[in-house]
């Protein structure tokens, strides 16, 4: 098999060696590896680096957008709670006031970030 290495692919597609590590770190572009463990670029892989510039380019994303619909396509809980969250509409908890519902927030707001300072407390344990 004709094959590139990182830093012939990386002349060849115009992203730096680092670029193709991060891409390959991402899951966007599989790379066989050689006997010895250098990545190998076949065709396939130099059609993946370009068709994703263009895809880049055209939409003006970014590689950690495209990075993040990969991770949404292989992990449901997380595409679910997404989705969730951006169907959720606002809502005042029934002990608060709506007199009371800004300041409420803001107070909560305010714990989350403290804790969130403060220690490796994940952010929805606070209350």
């Amino acid at each position: 098999m004709e094959a590139l290495t990182i830093h012939e692919a990386a002349e060849t597609t115009g992203w730096s060696s680092r670029m193709l590590r991060y891409i390959e770190r991402s899951g966007l572009v599989e790379t066989p590896r050689s006997e010895s463990g250098y990545r190998l670029y076949g065709p396939a892989q130099l059609q993946r680096l370009r068709t994703l510039r263009e895809l880049l380019q055209k939409f003006e994303v970014s590689l950690t957008d495209v990075g993040f619909a990969l991770r949404l396509e292989r992990d449901p809980e997380l595409r679910a709670a997404i989705e969730d969250w951006l169907r959720a509409e606002a809502h005042r908890p029934e002990h608060v006031a709506q007199s009371e519902w800004m300041s409420w927030e803001q107070r909560k707001h305010e714990r989350l970030l403290q804790a969130s300072t403060q220690s490796n407390t994940p952010v929805a344990e606070v209350r």
